[in-house]
């Protein structure tokens, strides 16, 4: 084995160091959605081995991770900025330092994966290193998804989602271990230019070619037929976030919501059934039987209007709270159907550390607190499959399919993206949505205020979409599922924790040689 380089030394040495691990991480988050430029990534992970072959203790380790992980998420995630601009008076000077202090919290998880890189490999370095890195990084992006209520926001596995063939390899092993593929084939890449060895390269190659040529084979398998019967109408109506809950906007927005809803269909096939965004509605839809009466003129007979609503309930203090429902109405107005979402957004839907933050106010209107739900069921709608509701931020989430009750057919998210404007973050939420249909072979419907609202098949592939900032309808089938499910359905994570392992434990007994 080579002998080991030599350590970083001086203060002027520390510094270029130091920014260098923050341009990395800047250039790893432009690998992602909506830019796609994946020789940045793979420079930003091989730029990581490299500074962490030459970092010898640990307390280096974890500063190198952190700086890394604040480069990559002060840019990947520096769209929520725009949501502090919705009620600027209130909130726009909180917009850079809540950017900085959302960053910095999290870089601490990149901080903890690149230690225990340097951690499993002891003093070695080259492949044994970059086997250590890739284990541990991806770890720390599971483990990021699950503490205190989670945040598997732009991980590394979402750099595969420039083409359809790329991602195919999430129905095997879930998004976590398409990132497992992308940061191992990057610093494998790092060490062949480093080192001049052919074998690493050869291996990055492979890493990478086998997932796409096994999803360009997948994608060539004919899908089944769409489901029949059933004709879907997503409405996108476009409301500024800004004028949602303005008293004297309400009926507009209702108005509009209806005519988009009513409007003739383009081919001339009526819909069966229709579906409004997230919290579309600016009223209290259950306890508002006029506006019922209202929206049941423009349900289709027989069919179903499925909406985003807000309703009140008491919390488990007996003070008053609300959820954040998907509700579905019939002809008659009635709400047959209801999902209220388990995933919140702190400070957006509750205030987390109530008692310690108890003058800082949450971005939404009201001082009022949403609770979660009880567990995701299947949704059972007349004239529909049972769909698997998500609504907004939980499509974020890789998940499973409960093993008692029916089978969805297809999978429902509401989301409301005007928080963001046109900026990178919603381009990244729809991305996590479709790697849910791929994960589950099931086709993903999406209906979304103001953008990206799409309808994929059950290989994520988009059928239609509506652009961001426009208003408008799409009108198509129901995508049938992928007949059989998908591995990742079966066993979860369970395939990505056994490459992990396997990585892992190479990598420690390599260190331990060495």
């Amino acid at each position: 084995m080579k002998p080991a380089p030599r350590p970083i030394r001086g203060i002027a040495q520390r510094l270029a160091w130091g920014g260098a691990s923050l341009g990395l991480g800047a250039l790893s988050a432009i690998a992602l959605a909506p830019l796609h430029v994946a020789p940045a990534g793979v420079a930003a992970f091989g730029g990581l081995w490299f500074l962490l072959e030459r970092t010898a203790s640990l307390r280096g380790a974890f500063v190198l991770g952190w700086l890394f992980g604040l480069g990559s998420f002060l840019v990947g995630l520096s769209w929520i900025t725009e949501a502090f601009s919705v009620d600027a008076a209130r909130f726009g000077a909180l917009a850079l330092p809540a950017l900085a202090a959302l960053s910095a919290g999290l870089a601490l998880f990149p901080a903890v994966s690149v230690a225990a890189a340097r951690l499993l490999a002891g003093r070695a370095g080259g492949v044994p290193l970059a086997l250590a890195l890739a284990a541990c990084w991806v770890a720390g992006e599971w483990v990021r998804g699950m503490v205190l209520t989670g945040f598997p926001w732009n991980i590394a596995g979402h750099a595969w989602g420039a083409s359809d063939a790329g991602v195919q390899a999430a129905a095997l092993v879930g998004i976590h271990g398409l990132g497992l593929l992308a940061v191992l084939a990057a610093v494998l890449a790092g060490v062949a230019v480093r080192q001049r060895r052919v074998r690493p390269a050869l291996a990055a190659t492979v890493i990478i070619a086998l997932p796409w040529a096994w999803g360009m084979a997948r994608l060539a398998d004919a899908m089944p037929a769409d489901a029949p019967g059933i004709r879907l109408r997503l409405v996108q109506p476009n409301i500024a976030q800004d004028l949602k809950w303005v008293e004297g906007e309400r009926e507009r927005i209702l108005g509009r919501l209806l005519a988009l809803s009513a409007a003739p269909a383009v081919d001339g096939v009526a819909p069966t059934h229709i579906i409004w965004p997230e919290s579309a509605v600016p009223y209290l839809l259950a306890e508002s039987p006029a506006i019922r009466a209202e929206v049941a003129r423009i349900i289709p007979p027989g069919g179903a209007l499925l909406t985003g609503a807000v309703r009140r309930t008491i919390a488990d203090d007996g003070g008053p709270a609300l959820l954040n429902s998907l509700v579905a109405l019939d002809d008659a107005g009635e709400i047959t159907a209801a999902y209220d979402k388990i995933q919140l957004v702190p400070f957006g839907e509750y205030q987390p550390f109530r008692r310690l933050l108890a003058d800082l106010p949450k971005l939404t209107v009201g001082t009022v607190d949403f609770i979660p739900g009880p567990p995701r069921q299947p949704m059972r709608v007349a004239g529909l499959p049972p769909l698997w509701p998500l609504i907004c931020y939980e499509a974020i989430f890789p998940t499973t399919l409960p093993a008692q009750g029916p089978t969805p057919g297809w999978i429902l998210t509401v989301t409301n993206d005007a928080w963001f404007g046109t900026s990178w973050g919603p381009y990244q939420h729809a991305l996590a949505a479709r790697l849910r249909a791929i994960e589950l072979g099931l086709p993903l419907v999406r209906a979304a205020n103001s953008g990206i609202s799409l309808v994929t098949d059950a290989m994520g592939r988009e059928r239609a979409r509506l652009p961001m900032a426009t208003e408008g309808v799409l009108d198509l089938p129901l995508p049938a599922p992928l007949a059989g499910g998908t591995l990742y359905a079966r066993f979860g994570d369970l395939p990505f924790a056994i490459g992990v392992a396997a990585l892992a434990g190479l990598a420690l007994a390599a260190g331990r040689r060495a």
